[in-house]
């Protein structure tokens, strides 16, 4: 058979209504259906052939017409040494969201009728971008749709990336498997974080200051000495460092002129992010006072300013901004991604930071700031900052994504938010 599929598919074979073949809302998947129904010899593996040439998951015309959607479908074979009795496609924040609400329902993919095909369809914008993976169990329905946070955990402890995605998986920590990446026609370009071999190489250097882990990124051609150099604080150093290569992102940056010679300090946070990452004046002080001296002592980074930036994402970016609040005398820029500015969840009153900043004298500050236009629990915070940190006539800029609280979408927004930032 001959894919893809004519715009007007013939009529189902004998037995087979209309409407249960249109159930299936792919084209691809009901030519498919419609052929194996009919008999048709080598039909299904004449589809894997054609997905295994083209890449997952299916990316359709819009159902409805509309040029600026897609409809998405993603499709798992079935493994016959571990037949599956449900499969969970885990499409980063779209399914997160209604996990917290509960409903895992909508998430369980569908065996195609008389095949080893798993397919699950969403209909999205052409600007989407997302990771996902797939999580297949042999145990009943109700347990595949257990959405309480002990089994969401082990949920994403075991769930696997896509193999017919051709694209370069998300990398992942603490043991869990990579993500696939889906990245639809328009997203915003990511050329920036891909690794280039024509480029200089800077240096990288694993090293401690006062007990805490920190990795350094220097720009190509550093010597002690020869700065003043910019500087980028990163936090959640261990998810940028070993696990995404932020390296090769400076790189690039440094080789395309986006960026003056640039000294990438990235700081472990992850394993005590309650204690760092809300609003803590104690870890930013300690950035400010002891950190950035140890920075410009050893690389000749970090005296002004205002060409020293602090970055970070979801409570990191909520800190990136309360840093650029507390100690504008040592940041002057801050990149917040998907900040999360409804901090705290307490009997104080919510959104802290943002009556800060609507209250008090206003700061020689630049803000760069991105929330994905899926994060129901951020977007509208990130939007209410904004609008404050305008009113005050903050140096403000602001951007909407089209994706979640995704480092799919963090790792391109951070190397946008750096070259606006620091950049020429």
């Amino acid at each position: 058979m001959t894919y893809p599929p004519r715009h007007n598919p013939p009529a189902p074979p004998a037995g087979a209504t209309r409407t249960e073949v249109t159930a299936v809302r792919s084209p691809l998947l009901r030519t498919l259906l419609e052929a194996v129904r009919a008999g048709k010899p080598g039909a299904e593996e004449a589809f894997w052939q054609y997905v295994a040439a083209t890449g997952a998951p299916l990316v359709e015309p819009d159902p409805e017409g509309d040029p600026g959607h897609r409809l998405v479908t993603f499709v798992r074979r079935e493994d016959p040494a571990r037949p599956a009795t449900h499969v969970l496609a885990l499409v980063h924040t779209v399914t997160d969201k209604d996990r917290h609400a509960g409903d895992l329902a909508p998430h369980l993919m569908e065996r195609v009728e008389g095949t080893g095909v798993w397919a699950i369809s969403h209909r999205l914008r052409t600007d989407h971008r997302a990771s996902y993976q797939f999580h297949a169990t042999c145990g009943t329905r109700e347990d595949a749709l257990r959405a309480d946070r002990p089994a969401w955990l082990r949920v994403l402890d075991h769930a696997e990336p896509d193999p017919l995605n051709t694209e370069a998986p998300l990398p992942s920590r603490d043991g869990r498997n990579p993500a696939s990446v889906l990245e639809l026609p328009e997203a915003p370009d990511q050329s920036r974080t891909r690794r280039r071999d024509d480029v200089a190489r800077g240096e990288t250097v694993d090293t401690e200051v006062d007990g805490r882990r920190i990795t350094v990124h220097l720009p190509p051609g550093h010597r002690r000495g020869g700065g003043p150099y910019a500087l980028a604080v990163l936090l959640d150093g261990e998810m940028w460092g070993p696990v995404l290569g932020v390296g090769d992102i400076f790189d690039n940056l440094h080789a395309d002129g986006e960026l003056p010679p640039t000294v990438a300090v990235l700081v472990d946070t992850m394993g005590r992010r309650m204690q760092d990452l809300a609003c803590s004046a104690p870890f930013v002080d300690w950035l400010a006072d002891t950190l950035l001296p140890w920075t410009e002592q050893e690389y000749g980074a970090g005296a002004d300013a205002a060409r020293t930036v602090v970055a970070g994402q979801s409570a990191g970016g909520l800190t990136a901004a309360f840093a650029a609040f507390r100690r504008p005398d040592r940041f002057g820029l801050a990149l917040s991604q998907s900040g999360s500015f409804w901090w705290p969840d307490d009997d104080r009153d919510g959104e802290w930071l943002t009556g800060q900043y609507a209250w008090a004298e206003r700061r020689p500050v630049t803000l760069h700031l991105e929330v994905g236009r899926q994060e129901w629990m951020l977007l509208e915070e990130n939007r209410r900052f904004r609008n404050i940190l305008r009113a005050r006539g903050y140096d403000v800029r602001y951007r909407e994504f089209n994706g979640g609280h995704d480092y799919a979408c963090w790792r391109g927004g951070l190397a946008d938010g750096l070259a606006g930032l620091l950049g020429p």
